[in-house]
C-alpha cells in the first residue's frame, strides 16, 4: 500500500541562512530592523513571525518597497547548500510512497519563490500573501502565514492531500514555529528543529543543526522508514553526498534557582 506522506518547512533560516526582512532592509538601505521586531514583539499586538508583514503595511520607512524589491531579496538570500537535492533525494527514500513537500513561511511569497525557483514549484510555496497597486507598491494584505496562519495552512494541505496525521513532517527553526509543531505533535507527527533555540529544540522530535538542507532527510529516514545508518550513508553516496560528521548529543535545558549555600569548609585531619 502507498503510504502518503506531508513535509512541510519554513523558509528564514529553515532552507536559507538569513531573515529575508533583514535582507530587505539592507537592501533598501535602513537600518534597526531588529530592533523594531523585537519592539513588535513586546507589544505582543501580532503573531510571532508576522512582525515583517505589519512594518511593510505600516511603517513610513518602508513604504518604498516595491515588489520587484522583494523578488531581488529572493534572488540574493543565501540558501542552505544543496537544497535543490532535497525533494529528488526524500523521492529516492520514499520506497514507492510519496512525500509531498510544502514550504510555510511568514515570508512574503515573492521572496521564497524568487529564492527557490526551479527548486520548489510556487504551488507547493504558502507564504504571505499581499496585493499590489500597477506600479508594485503593496497595498493591502491577503494573509498571513505565521503562528496559527501555519496551522490553518497545514491543516488544508493534509485535506487536500489526504495525509493522516501521524505522516506529517514539520521542519522549522524558531518560536514562530512553536504553534504547527505543538499541532503536529499532539496529532502524533513529527517535527524537527534546525536550530537549538529552546522554544522549538525542546519540543522537536529531534534537532539537526548543519549548514545542508539534506540534514533533516537522515531523522526521517531513521524514526519515520525505520533505515539503519549503514544504509542511510549508501543512499547520500549514491547522491555523491558524503555524511563527514554525524554525532548524536542530547542536550539538556536547566534552570536552576533557589537560595545558593556557601560552600562546605573542609575538614582538617584533626577533626
Amino acid at each position: 500500500m502507498t503510504r502518503r506522506f506531508l513535509l512541510a518547512s519554513d523558509f528564514d533560516q529553515t532552507l536559507s541562512f538569513n531573515d529575508s526582512g533583514l535582507v530587505l532592509s539592507e537592501l533598501i538601505g535602513l537600518a534597526g530592523f531588529r530592533e523594531r521586531v523585537a519592539g513588535l514583539a513586546r507589544t505582543n499586538l501580532i503573531q510571532q513571525g508576522g512582525e515583517l508583514a505589519y512594518l511593510l503595511l505600516h511603517d513610513p520607512d518602508f513604504r518604498p518597497v516595491r515588489r520587484h524589491h522583494l523578488e531581488e531579496v529572493g534572488r540574493t538570500l543565501r540558501l542552505k547548500h544543496n537544497v535543490r537535492l532535497l525533494q529528488p533525494l526524500l523521492a529516492a527514500a520514499a520506497d514507492g510512497h510519496s512525500v509531498s513537500v510544502h514550504v510555510l513561511s511568514a515570508a512574503p511569497e515573492e521572496v521564497i519563490r524568487s529564492a527557490l525557483d526551479g527548486i520548489v514549484g510556487p504551488d507547493q510555496i504558502h507564504g504571505t500573501r499581499f496585493r499590489y497597486s500597477e506600479t508594485g507598491a503593496i497595498t493591502t494584505l491577503e494573509h498571513v502565514t505565521a503562528g496559527y496562519g501555519k496551522v490553518a495552512v497545514l491543516d488544508r494541505l493534509q485535506a487536500e492531500l489526504g495525509v493522516g496525521n501521524d505522516r506529517i513532517i514539520y521542519v522549522g527553526d524558531g518560536s514562530s514555529d512553536v504553534h504547527v509543531m505543538l499541532h503536529v505533535n499532539q496529532r502524533n507527527g513529527y517535527t524537527i528543529a534546525v536550530s537549538e533555540a529552546q522554544s522549538v529544540a525542546r519540543i522537536a522530535h529531534r534537532t539537526v543543526l548543519g549548514d545542508d538542507a539534506q540534514g533533516v532527510v537522515v531523522p526521517i529516514l531513521e524514526d519515520i522508514f525505520r533505515w539503519a545508518a549503514p544504509r542511510i550513508r549508501e543512499l547520500f553516496e549514491s547522491r555523491d553526498l558524503h555524511i563527514q560528521q554525524w554525532a548524536k548529543v542530547r542536550t539538556d535545558w536547566i534552570t536552576i534557582s533557589g537560595t545558593t549555600l556557601p560552600p562546605v569548609a573542609e575538614r582538617s585531619h584533626d577533626d
